[in-house]
């Protein structure tokens, strides 16, 4: 491909420094993914634009004014200090035909909801957990059909933000005040979920139409104590120290029966295929002990770090990572309209 004039948009406080030299992870750690992308951009010949954004719109309408880039790549994770508006940023750049990396506005919306993407799903027979929805300033009342153990999560949050041990209940008293916890201190509605007691899958899946899946990934932990549940809490996923003590880690789950595997893959398409997904997205499902695979969540334009689970599992399919940033560049361009002169 041709040198490109290419826009990353990422998040003002994640503007990267210029080197990575003499710094430690955690250091690096915040803006790791925006670092990783622009380099590899550039190490490819492309002519790299950073642009920051928090609640303007305007830095996105100058990051597209002449001389106009020949493509967009997306790095938002939030607008105006909510993941909500993100599909709006880019319903912008579909408006002007401005060509752009990662999912598209629909698919976004459609997974921005936990609740709204399991309705969408349940509609297309993909199992997913049994769930309520309860609402901040409404009467916390559990449905008989809703049985215990249940997990409380955030139904808008993602990257388990209020996910932690004692997410997990196992009464109404205890439900009422984690539904009562994400309310207050994450200001949006609750949702409690059937609780999957079993291993925890991640699929990476890249394409427009044409769908390339990545080898199934799993949560694991080598040093978790007896009878703490294993699932992804926020500490799990951002605590570097955490990570260490409990040797969590991600890695290839290549002990799955050829046929299970298979169901992994297919229905991980169905739902990136169901909830409009375009550009790449991770799907996180569970198999319970009794075998029963479940759909948890769709992340559009999932954590793009070179070491990350994403990029991992597609260099295990001789994808390395500046051919894992073209091809999401190329994806871009191939899944917009030409741009207007």
């Amino acid at each position: 491909m041709k040198p490109l004039r290419v826009t990353v948009l990422m998040q003002t406080e994640c503007m990267p420094r210029d080197s990575i030299e003499g710094l430690s992870p955690r250091e690096i750690a915040p803006w790791k993914m925006e670092y990783d992308v622009c380099a590899t951009l550039s190490n490819l010949g492309h002519e790299v634009r950073q642009v920051g954004v928090s609640d303007e719109l305007s830095a996105v309408v100058d990051a597209c004014a002449e001389p106009r880039p020949d493509v967009v790549f997306n790095l938002l994770e939030t607008f105006h200090g909510e993941r909500s508006r993100v599909p709006f940023v880019l319903a912008y750049l579909e408006l002007i035909r401005q060509p752009y990396t990662g999912c598209n506005p629909a698919g976004m919306i459609l997974t921005h909801s936990k609740a709204l993407a399991k309705r969408i799903l349940r509609s297309h027979r993909i199992r997913v957990p049994d769930f309520a929805v309860f609402e901040k300033g409404r009467r916390i009342r559990r449905p008989r059909r809703l049985e215990f153990p249940l997990i409380v999560k955030s139904v808008s949050e993602h990257g388990s933000v209020g996910i932690a041990q004692t997410s997990i209940v196992r009464d109404d008293d205890k439900l009422r005040d984690r539904v009562e916890f994400i309310h207050e201190q994450l200001d949006t509605a609750a949702m409690a979920e059937q609780y999957i007691d079993g291993r925890e899958f991640y699929v990476g899946i890249l394409g427009n139409r044409r769908l390339t899946t990545f080898p199934i990934w799993e949560l694991t932990f080598e040093s978790l104590p007896e009878g703490v549940p294993r699932i992804a809490t926020e500490k799990v996923k951002w605590d570097y120290g955490y990570q260490e003590k409990r040797g969590v880690m991600t890695r290839p789950a290549d002990d799955l029966a050829p046929d299970l595997a298979a169901h992994v893959v297919r229905t991980s398409k169905r739902v990136y295929r169901a909830l409009s997904q375009s550009g790449y997205a991770r799907m996180d499902l569970r198999l319970s002990e009794e075998g029963e695979l479940y759909f948890l969540e769709s992340n559009p334009n999932p954590q793009l770090a070179y070491g990350e689970d994403f990029a991992e599992s597609a260099e295990a399919v001789g994808i390395d990572y500046e051919h894992l940033i073209q091809r999401i560049l190329s994806l871009g361009l191939r899944s917009r309209a030409t741009p207007v002169e």
